[in-house]
C-alpha cells in the first residue's frame, strides 16, 4: 500500500504498518527499516547486492516456453509477463562472485507467473546443477515459486523429477549446493530441488510449504496455528537450517562458499 505525499512515496509496511519512503526502503535492501519485513525482490536486484561487482555472466539465456498442451491464452500469459518483468521466463542462471569466491547463481523472480515451474524453469535449473557439477562449482539457489505451472500440465510435472534427478548428480559429484527461500516457496518447487540443497536458507517470514494455508485450512475445517508454514516456525521444525536476513546473505553466502570450496574444476563426466 502507497500513499503519494507532494514528491514523496510512502510505503505503509505490511509487518508492521509503520510508514517508510521508498528510497528508506530500498536502502534497507527493500527490507523494511522498523522491523525488518523483506518486501519481495527482482533477480536483478538480489544481482546487486549478492555478487561482485560486473562478475555475473548469464547463461542459458535463450530459452523460452512454448505451449505443449495448446493451454487457452498461455501465450498471451507469457507475452504479458515477458513484458511486466522484462524476463523470458521465472529464473536466470549465470556465473558469479561472491567475495571472491565463485559460484553458479539461479534467481527465480515471483513476478514471472508466480514463479511457477514449466519446462524452461525446470531445464535451466538442470543445466545450472549440470554446470555446477562440470565445472566444480558451488551452486545457489534463490527460490520463490508458487508451484508447477499448470498451462503446461505433464511437462511441468516432469520438471519435478528432472530437476531431483540433477541434484542427485550433484551430491554425487559432492558438490556444494545451498537454496535460499523466499516469500513464498510452495507446491511443485518446495517438493523437488528446494528441499534438495546441503543446506537450506530462509529469509524472515518467508511462507514455506506445499499446499498453503488456505487450502490446508479448508481441507482440514480447522484453524491452524500462529506463523505456521512462516520461515521461524519451519526452522523449529527442521525444515530450515538458517534464517538470514538479506543484509547478511552476501557474508553468509561467502562464508559457505569458502567453508565448502570444492578442490576440482571440472569433470570427467559429460553433460
Amino acid at each position: 500500500m502507497a500513499n503519494q505525499n507532494e514528491e514523496t512515496i510512502i510505503e505503509v509496511c505490511p509487518g508492521c504498518g509503520g510508514q517508510h519512503s521508498v528510497e528508506e526502503i530500498a536502502s534497507a535492501l527493500k527490507t523494511c527499516p522498523s522491523c525488518g519485513y523483506h518486501y519481495r525482490m527482482e533477480p536483478a536486484e538480489r544481482i546487486e547486492y549478492l555478487c561482485d561487482k560486473g562478475s555475473f555472466a548469464e547463461f542459458s539465456s535463450n530459452l523460452s516456453s512454448r505451449n505443449p498442451i495448446e493451454f487457452a491464452a498461455y501465450e498471451q500469459k507469457l507475452s504479458g509477463a515477458e513484458e511486466k518483468t522484462r524476463m523470458k521466463d521465472a529464473v536466470i542462471t549465470g556465473c558469479c562472485e561472491i567475495d571472491k569466491h565463485p559460484a553458479v547463481l539461479a534467481l527465480m523472480s515471483f513476478s514471472f507467473m508466480g514463479g511457477s515451474m514449466g519446462s524452461v524453469v525446470g531445464e535451466k535449473i538442470c543445466q545450472a546443477m549440470l554446470k555446477s557439477v562440470k565445472e566444480g562449482l558451488p551452486l545457489i539457489v534463490y527460490a520463490t515459486s508458487g508451484g508447477a505451472r499448470m498451462q503446461e500440465g505433464i511437462f511441468s510435472l516432469m520438471q519435478m523429477a528432472k530437476t531431483a534427478s540433477a541434484a542427485a548428480e550433484m551430491d554425487k559429484a559432492a558438490v556444494p549446493f545451498f537454496t535460499v527461500l523466499c516469500d513464498p516457496v510452495t507446491g511443485g518447487v518446495t517438493a523437488s530441488f528446494a528441499m534438495l540443497a546441503d543446506i537450506i536458507i530462509a529469509e524472515p517470514g518467508a511462507l514455506i510449504g506445499f499446499a498453503g494455508p488456505r487450502v490446508i485450512e479448508g481441507t482440514i475445517h480447522a484453524k491452524l496455528p500462529e506463523g505456521f508454514q512462516r520461515a521461524e516456525f519451519q526452522r523449529e521444525r527442521g525444515f530450515v537450517d538458517l534464517i538470514t536476513h538479506r543484509r547478511e546473505q552476501r557474508s553468509t553466502l561467502a562464508s559457505l562458499l569458502e567453508l565448502h570450496s570444492t578442490k576440482f574444476r571440472g569433470s570427467d563426466s559429460e553433460y
